[in-house]
């Protein structure tokens, strides 16, 4: 088992990585000292598999669990789902000690994070993520949230949990696509912080396609590793975090304008990557040679790498690109690359250089 610490003061907690965790979830709430109340927050497809181990443990461990199932997938992220888990919070009488239990993934995080941030003022919570993109990326870092229409993530807190528990035995039942699109945020983090994590990458990446779980400890460890040491250094995003959103303003105005479901979030940064790519050729000077080999690992993870926009979408594009929540001044600002390993942020783009990005 690996573990990785969130430098946040009396806020900082452990991510416990590695295989049969999700067993050990009882006892490790019980030495965090949690109230005995709790609800466990999942989906009906990873409810169907993971709900009833966690349960146990928590019963076993002395807990009076309450288990509150969302439907799957991103239409799940909304104020209706949030309305709907208060109620059943309060039809179980979860008082001030009590706490959640986040399993599942990020749509699932995000939500059962925001529940927790918001009932009774804030409940503690613990991060079970069962996918991979939530074990790098989502379940670390304390931003929760949900959607409006208008886009996404647009309703939010800072809130970090007590502890995150990845167990990697989990992602051995992820359909193909999820665990595909969870290698998007992976290739992220060598993009925007460590050259030699992205060598790594291209040089393992046969293992990571097999969920070769040695080498996906190493790799889930380093992503939580960088995660860390950003939140670390900035929690509420005023300055270098920003560099975790490389991609995401073009990723997150997709997903909006092609319906949340589409295209499932790691594809959809996936493509948004690759523009940001195409754009850091411009500004700040990209060298084609590490282009090339950012390309080609989107492309060996079998993720989407471009979208084609009729104009009527492409205008919904830009539109919903300046309701991001890094707008300045009504313009979005991008997170770019200067070489693989460094990325600066914050930087305006002129339009054309976007529209030329998403036509190449």
């Amino acid at each position: 088992m690996r573990t990785v610490n969130v430098p946040l003061g009396n806020r900082s907690y452990e991510i416990r990585i590695g295989g049969g965790l999700l067993a050990t979830l009882g006892g490790r709430c019980a030495r965090l000292k949690l109230g005995p109340r709790c609800a466990i927050i999942t989906d009906t497809n990873v409810g169907k598999r993971f709900a009833k181990p966690a349960f146990n443990s928590l019963a076993r461990a002395g807990f009076s669990p309450a288990l509150i199932v969302v439907p799957p997938g991103e239409s799940a992220k909304s104020l209706k789902s949030v309305q709907s888990c208060y109620d059943q919070l309060a039809v179980h009488r979860l008082e001030r000690k009590s706490f959640i239990v986040t399993l599942g993934g990020g749509v699932v995080g995000d939500l059962a994070g925001f529940v927790a941030a918001t009932y009774l003022r804030g409940l503690a919570f613990v991060q079970v993520p069962t996918t991979l993109l939530a074990q790098v990326d989502s379940s670390v870092g304390g931003k929760v949230g949900v959607n409006l229409k208008a886009g996404k993530n647009l309703v939010g807190a800072f809130y970090q949990p007590r502890l995150v528990l990845c167990d990697l035995d989990t992602l051995q039942t992820l359909p193909e696509r999820e665990y595909r699109a969870g290698l998007a945020e992976v290739i992220k983090y060598g993009i925007i912080y460590d050259a030699r994590l992205f060598a790594q990458l291209e040089h393992d990446f046969p293992k990571l396609l097999r969920r070769d779980q040695p080498t996906l400890a190493a790799v889930v460890a380093r992503c939580c590793e960088i995660k860390a040491e950003v939140v670390g250094q900035d929690e509420t995003e005023g300055g270098v975090r920003a560099i975790l959103n490389f991609g995401h303003t073009i990723g997150h105005a997709i997903e909006a304008i092609c319906g949340y479901g589409k295209f499932l979030h790691g594809e959809a940064i996936s493509i948004g990557q690759v523009t940001a790519v195409k754009i850091s050729r411009r500004v700040p000077g990209l060298s084609k040679r590490d282009a090339d080999r950012i390309v080609n690992l989107f492309k060996r993870a079998g993720l989407p790498t471009q979208i084609r926009l009729n104009s009527v979408q492409r205008r919904k594009l830009f539109a919903a690109m300046r309701l991001d929540k890094k707008v300045r001044a009504g313009e979005a600002r991008f997170v770019l690359a200067e070489k693989i390993g460094k990325v600066v942020w914050g930087r305006r783009v002129p339009e054309v250089y976007i529209r030329e990005a998403l036509d190449s």
